[in-house]
């Protein structure tokens, strides 16, 4: 823990001096190593932002054994403890991961993504990545070592410290539910499209909402047509 305020501070103070970069905002796009057409597989990455848990996916993936990687906040994880435990209590099925400390934008400079405020700062950006980390530790669960911020959109300026902060940035190749915004037959059909070696992103925090129900049949309409599902741990190989 000492190690890691001491890396956050160093880096906090090295790039506080750099100036504010207004170039577009960066969504990055990640594949894994297709399996091939014998056995083709996807890695799911679901989100967990804030609020609850969606059983309608969590049982699943727990029923039918599939693999996911769950990149987790700080306060989604204050706030289900009892869901925290379950994922831990099955190491072979769920990867957490950070997804900062209170879901802020790792935005360097005044661009506010899906008009969220970002983190604005190096040194603000470093603290939402590490304190997320740290989270992650307190919880029980191991060092994480990808990151994905809070809308999934960047600044240049901030990709470069989440690596200089020993993180790899977890984009993705299909985004199944646009937010959890779309209804349960949309967030199954983009799962149906998913091709070998994609990385799906959807929300595994929002039970209320449609789009839930459509990920779980999704994900059991692939399991179904002989697709495999990995974490992003298990993957020799990535195309970043």
């Amino acid at each position: 823990m000492l190690y890691r305020a001491l890396r956050l501070a160093v880096f906090a103070v090295a790039l506080s001096s750099l100036p504010a970069q207004a170039d577009t905002l960066v969504e990055p796009r990640l594949h894994i190593t297709p399996g091939g057409p014998q056995s083709p597989q996807v890695a799911l990455t679901l989100d967990a932002c804030s609020g609850a848990i969606d059983h309608r996916i969590l049982d699943v993936l727990v029923a039918r054994a599939i693999p996911a990687t769950i990149f987790v906040t700080g306060r989604w994880l204050r706030r289900n403890p009892e869901t925290v435990q379950l994922l831990l209590q099955h190491p072979d099925l769920f990867e957490l991961e950070d997804h900062g400390l209170n879901h802020v934008p790792a935005v360097i400079g005044t661009q506010k993504p899906y008009g969220i405020t970002p983190a604005g700062t190096a040194a603000a950006v470093a603290a939402e990545i590490e304190g997320g980390a740290l989270s992650i530790g307190k919880a029980g669960g191991p060092a994480p070592r990808w990151y994905r911020g809070a809308t999934a959109l960047y600044s240049q300026d901030a990709l470069k410290l989440i690596h200089k902060l020993g993180y790899r940035t977890a984009g993705f190749s299909l985004n199944a539910d646009l937010g959890a915004s779309v209804s349960a037959s949309v967030a199954a059909a983009r799962i149906g499209r998913a091709q070998d070696g994609d990385v799906i992103i959807a929300h595994i925090n929002q039970p209320r909402r449609a789009a839930g129900a459509g990920v779980a049949l999704g994900v059991e309409d692939l399991l179904s047509r002989g697709y495999r599902f990995v974490r992003l741990a298990d993957v020799a190989e990535l195309d970043d």
